[in-house]
């Protein structure tokens, strides 16, 4: 699916991360998103590097790998990447396009703002992390 703005907006609207932002919330969310059509078998994120962004899964699937071996599949309305960029750690898995994809990036910085500005995103993706991050 092709986004704009406005079928962007309407996509991180059903997304559970982004429940319970107002309108303008969202739209700020929106706003600092850079979007990516990617093929199938794409590397997003490689295993150990530092991570220097959050990623959306607008469309399409992809594979959680810890040392090649697959643990994890996530689709559309997914986030990945969230627990290197909120615990300045390095990945803790590796993250290839199952098929094709529509990914949104938000960058560390951009992330960072959002967070202060929007204390329920701050909760919801603290969720996230406390769920995920490596024993």
């Amino acid at each position: 699916m092709a986004h704009n703005r406005d079928t962007l907006t309407a996509t991180l609207r059903t997304m559970p991360v982004f429940a319970g932002l107002t309108e303008e919330e969202l739209d700020d969310v929106a706003r600092s998103i850079r979007l990516r059509d990617v093929k199938a078998g794409k590397v997003l994120i490689k295993q150990r590097q530092w991570g220097h962004e959050l990623l959306l899964v607008l469309d399409g699937e992809v594979e959680i790998r810890r040392d090649d071996a697959v643990v994890a599949t996530q689709g559309t309305g997914s986030v990945v990447g969230e627990v290197a960029v909120l615990t300045d750690a390095r990945r803790n898995a590796s993250v290839v396009t199952r098929t094709a994809a529509t990914i949104g990036a938000i960058e560390y910085t951009q992330l960072h703002a959002l967070i202060d500005t929007i204390p329920v995103l701050a909760d919801h993706l603290g969720h996230l992390v406390s769920d995920r991050a490596p024993e």
